[in-house]
Order: C-alpha cells, then sequence, then structure tokens
C-alpha cells in the first residue's frame, strides 16, 4: 500500500441536504476562466530548483507574470529542490491552508559509519509517529522542544552509507534535524545530504512547472496569444483546497458569504462526510467555485439539520457581486 498523507487516507462522500440548481446567469466553472481570471486568483505548482531562496522565487514570478502579488507555501531552504506552490494575486488568501497541511519529502541520509540494516529500521521505527523535537541552531523559529508526527518513513535504497528515504511529516518538520536525530540514535552519527520535496497538501510532482516553463508559458500566450500552456500551468485557485472537507451552498447564500457572513444550515446544499467541530472547511458555489473557508461549528450530520451556524467564515476569495443579492 502506498504511504499516504492524512487528508489522502480519509474518503468522503457527498451528502445532499437540499436539492437545487444553479443559474448560469452568475460565476462559471472554474475550468473555463479566461487566463486573465486565472491571473488574478490561481495557483502554481513550481518545481523550485536549488540556489535561490522561496521568497526570491515568488519574486521572480511576480515579476515574470506582471502580476501585483504572489505567495508560497512552505518555505524550501536555498539548496532544497521540489514542490512549492505559488498562489497569485486573490489566492495568496488560500496559502494558510497549505501551510498546516503534510508534507514529503525525498532524502538522502549519509550515515557517518556502516550500520547493520535490521538497525536502520529499528531506528526509523522509533522516529515513526509522535515523536519530540528541538530545532536546529539556525532555524526562524524560537528554539523549544516541540511534537511533531511522522506519518511514515520508506527506505527506497540503501547502499553501503548512503540511505534514500521518503518521509511523508506534519508541517513544521526539519528533516535534517531528523536525519541527525536518527544518526544520533544509530550512535553513528548522519547528516541530510540532499533534500527534494514531493508533496506539499494536495500538489504533488505529477504537474510541477519550472520557472522556465512559467516564463515560456507567458510568453507563448502574450506574444503568441497560445493559451494551451499556461493554462496548464496556472491551475485555478480551487487546486489548493483539494485537501480540505467541502460545503456547497445555495446561490442565495453566495454574496452574504462574500461579505463576510457566516454560514447558516438552511445555506447548504450539499457537504461532505466526515466533518467535525473546528475543522478547516471550503466553501463552494454549486458551480465547483471557492467562495471562501472556515471554521466548521456543526458536524456533517449537524449541518444535515434545520438551523444553526455551520461555518464561521474566515477568509473570502471570491469578490462580491458574482452571484444576486438576497434582501
Amino acid at each position: 500500500m502506498d504511504n499516504l498523507l492524512p487528508f489522502e487516507q480519509i474518503k468522503r462522500n457527498v451528502l445532499v441536504r437540499r436539492i437545487a440548481e444553479t443559474s448560469e446567469k452568475y460565476g462559471k466553472d472554474p475550468s473555463i476562466r479566461t487566463v486573465e481570471e486565472l491571473l488574478k486568483c490561481g495557483i502554481i505548482n513550481l518545481d523550485k530548483s536549488q540556489g535561490p531562496t522561496s521568497h526570491q522565487v515568488s519574486a521572480y514570478l511576480q515579476n515574470v507574470l506582471n502580476i501585483k502579488k504572489a505567495g508560497h507555501s512552505g518555505t524550501l531552504d536555498p539548496n532544497v529542490t521540489g514542490v512549492l506552490p505559488v498562489a497569485l494575486n486573490k489566492a495568496t488568501k488560500v496559502v494558510q491552508t497549505l501551510l498546516k497541511a503534510g508534507k514529503e519529502y525525498v532524502c538522502l541520509m549519509h550515515l557517518h559509519r556502516k550500520v547493520e540494516e535490521y538497525d536502520l529500521y529499528k531506528a526509523f521505527g522509533k522516529f515513526t509517529g509522535r515523536i519530540n523535537q528541538l530545532p536546529p541552531i539556525k532555524s526562524n523559529v524560537v528554539r523549544q522542544w516541540r511534537k511533531r508526527t511522522i506519518y511514515y518513513i520508506e527506505v527506497l535504497d540503501f547502499m553501503d552509507q548512503d540511505v534514500l528515504i521518503r518521509v511523508g511529516c506534519e508541517a513544521g518538520t526539519y528533516i535534517r534535524k531528523l536525519m541527525h536525530d536518527i544518526g544520533q540514535e544509530l550512535k553513528c552519527g548522519a547528516h541530510m545530504a540532499q533534500l527534494r520535496r514531493t508533496k506539499a497538501g494536495p500538489f504533488n510532482e505529477t504537474r510541477l512547472f519550472s520557472l522556465n516553463d512559467v516564463s515560456d508559458a507567458f510568453y507563448y500566450y502574450k506574444k503568441h496569444h497560445n493559451e494551451k500552456f499556461i493554462r496548464q500551468v496556472i491551475q485555478p485557485v480551487e487546486a489548493a483546497v483539494r485537501h480540505l472537507p467541502k460545503v456547497w451552498m445555495l446561490d442565495t447564500s453566495v454574496d452574504s458569504i462574500c461579505h463576510g457572513s457566516t454560514l447558516k444550515v438552511p445555506g447548504i446544499s450539499k457537504v461532505e462526510e466526515k466533518i467535525e467541530k473546528g475543522d478547516l472547511v471550503a466553501l463552494y458555489t454549486l458551480k465547483d467555485e471557492l467562495v471562501g473557508f472556515g471554521e466548521a461549528k456543526k458536524t456533517t450530520k449537524e449541518m444535515m439539520g434545520d438551523k444553526g451556524v455551520a461555518v464561521k467564515t474566515m477568509k473570502v476569495v471570491m469578490e462580491p457581486g458574482f452571484y444576486p443579492t438576497m434582501s
């Protein structure tokens, strides 16, 4: 069985609270947005190269695409490569939903002397699950012990003193420190030789583009009016919340949510299973457009009821006016 991050393990069916239709007069399916609309509120799954900082990469994209704002999710050190979601303009509002999502890395760990394979697997077992970790001296956080969850450690290759592993972990885990601590457990010492991120929340390596890819795609779009490549590169903002449980609302409820109101039970059309109070949930129109996200105040079962506040709105992505105002 493939190793999965926590949200990937949860299968959610959609429950219909109230059968409703959506008017074609308002909004649109995310798949038919124009390129300009994607530039205003889209996200790029960037393949960060070795060298630049995450901030420099975001700034470069901002200049290349000639946009006002770009924000990355989950900082990668300059020498680390791989998956770096970068949100464009209004889509930067959803970055915080990705920051706490699980991550996956492929790491080359170099042991300072040879160890038995049995001892290696035994050490990995001790560092799987809930662990205590002290951030490295050179870090941007207060250096104090904290708990982090390692979801899985899979050995991909083991040769001499080099071990290639895949690690799934909670956001905020320092892989470099994890390798050091495992080396201490083995009483041989170890360090991280190379690191690549392969998952960041719902983003993985299946739709990944380099800075050169983005630059070329934008050039063909602007100079040759060719939209094919840029549409592959920029995903709708909805791609950034695929890991969140979803609630769909009636057309008549959308505009009030766009003004920051809470979503009440009567305004719900459909809801996914297994939502618990306190969960972060994505709020959708019946055309599958992201309106925003918020904190669940009721469970799925309670949202299928008749009254009460279902979701407290935290951030709104859709601007008011796309759907009718109801008195």
